[in-house]
């Protein structure tokens, strides 16, 4: 038994496992799939932009999509002989391959939005019913292998309804959707929901702006609990605007903050992301007042408040049909978007936010025809790429989508399998101990005593947590670590 001061390392607090790999010694480690251990470390990842698969036949309109991270999944959403349809997507690092096409709502349908309820293992899909005047519906979504199957329809405003948006808050286990009540004005109205098995029960909808808005966007804030809603405000000269919205899961009320402008020019096309890693919200949208450039801006969260920095212009072209994803791989927020009026190719906008800002890498076009509706795209976890779906004005409007992922250092580390750290150093294939939770490691050097410190994904030690937020331990001595249990 190894005593510093009033700590203890106890003898059971050792793991021994074959390494896979050398491992120096005080390293911190992984456990692997088949049970070795690693050393935590980055690998440089090309950018690669995969093959075109069409998805549908035919004129394709109103794109929506989402992940479902329970059944590894995508699911594509569209409209299409004026039908709500989907199909399942199986995405693999160059390619995706889709399940047979699945009707959602028979009736004309129009304005799609869907997010997934990550509890439910669910996905809740809203739009305009142009068969019953307008109204806003929705139904929920169970995916089973590369099929979808739908519960009945439900109706969350009894009058009609655009600019749809919807986001799942973990938080506090709710859907929310945002939309233009044309019932109402035309005003920006939100509301809460309850997702039951293929049911969702609504509390009181909620008026956050007082006048005509256009396109609404919604993102959930983790680190806040909150969720921002972003809009174009019609009534006042097209500017952009932003919310901060409280849920209250008690009576599924939701209040909202003061309002921010993000643009006091024209905002078109507003799309909004939430970038985890810097854990600030990227609004991305078309500047009418300057020439229709694609431009960005950066927002801050604070209480019940957003502020933004100095907006930013990633195409300096007209940009249509913007969409935003976040690379949770890669760290940086991708705006995709078709680059010009007429030519229109999708074209992507790797950006990297850091404080207020955000700069921007050299566009790369992923599809050198004419396209719109890139904004249904979305990210996948598992494969880390984004699954980039347009439609194909140069062939016949044909619904198809692309693999893509930016260049960026991938990293073997996740917030699940950290282990702990070697006692010494190992040869590939030797059963390395490894000391966990609770143990004393003395293999470090130059820490700062009572400091908590964390994994890197490079497999460094740090005061602040990287992207992947993993606790490494709290030294006790300049040498000595206490390992996270």
């Amino acid at each position: 038994m190894k005593t510093i001061g009033n700590v203890q390392s106890q003898a059971n607090a050792e793991v021994f496992a074959v390494a896979s790999g050398a491992l120096p010694n005080g390293k911190p480690v992984i456990v692997n799939s088949n049970g070795t251990v690693s050393v935590i470390g980055e690998t440089a990842v090309s950018q690669t932009i995969g093959t075109a698969v069409k998805f549908q036949d035919g004129t394709v309109t109103d794109f929506a999509s989402t992940y479902d991270t329970t059944n590894d999944k995508g699911v594509i959403f569209y409209k299409r002989s004026s039908q709500g349809k989907c199909r399942v997507a199986s995405i693999t690092s160059d390619s995706a391959s889709y399940g047979s096409e699945v009707t959602f709502h028979a009736a004309d349908t129009s304005q799609i939005a869907v997010c997934f309820d990550s509890s439910a293992g669910k996905i809740a899909v809203f739009y305009r019913d142009a068969g019953d005047s307008d109204k806003g519906k929705y139904v929920v979504g169970t995916v089973s292998g590369t099929s979808i199957s739908f519960g009945s329809e439900g109706t969350f405003e009894n009058a009609a309804v655009s600019a749809i948006s919807a986001v799942y808050d973990p938080t506090n286990n709710r859907i929310i959707v945002g939309y233009q009540d044309e019932g109402n004005s035309n005003y920006g109205t939100g509301i809460v929901g309850t997702l039951s098995g293929t049911t969702i029960s609504f509390g009181t909808a909620v008026v956050f702006l007082s006048s005509n808005t256009g396109p609404n966007s919604l993102v959930f804030d983790p680190t806040s609990g909150k969720t921002v809603f972003v809009c174009r405000d019609n009534g006042d000269s097209n500017k952009g605007k932003a919310f901060v919205a409280t849920v209250d899961a008690s009576d599924n009320s939701i209040a909202f903050g003061s309002v921010a402008t993000f643009e006091a020019g024209a905002a078109e096309e507003v799309r909004a992301i939430m970038d985890i890693s810097a854990n600030r919200v990227v609004v991305a949208y078309r500047d009418s007042d300057d020439s229709h450039k694609g431009t960005a801006c950066v927002g801050t969260i604070s209480g019940t408040s957003i502020s933004f920095g100095t907006p930013v212009v990633f195409d300096t072209g007209r940009s249509e049909e913007i969409g935003v994803v976040y690379h949770s791989g890669a760290s940086k927020t991708v705006i995709l978007y078709s680059d010009g009026e007429d030519t229109g190719p999708a074209t992507s906008a790797v950006g990297t936010v850091s404080g207020t800002t955000i700069s921007f890498a050299t566009a790369v076009v992923i599809y050198s025809g004419q396209t719109r509706e890139t904004l249904g795209s979305f990210y996948d976890p598992d494969n880390k790429r984004i699954l980039v779906t347009y439609k194909d004005i140069s062939n016949s409007n044909d619904g198809k989508s692309i693999t893509y992922t930016p260049a960026f250092d991938d990293t073997n580390l996740t917030s699940e399998n950290f282990l702990g750290f070697t006692n010494a150093a190992y040869a590939t294939g030797q059963t390395a101990t490894i000391q966990a939770g609770g143990a004393v490691n003395s293999g470090q050097s130059s820490l700062t005593i009572g400091q908590q410190y964390f994994v890197q994904e490079d497999g460094t030690l740090g005061l602040t947590a990287d992207s992947t937020s993993v606790i490494a331990g709290t030294a006790v001595s300049a040498t000595d670590l206490i390992v996270k249990g």
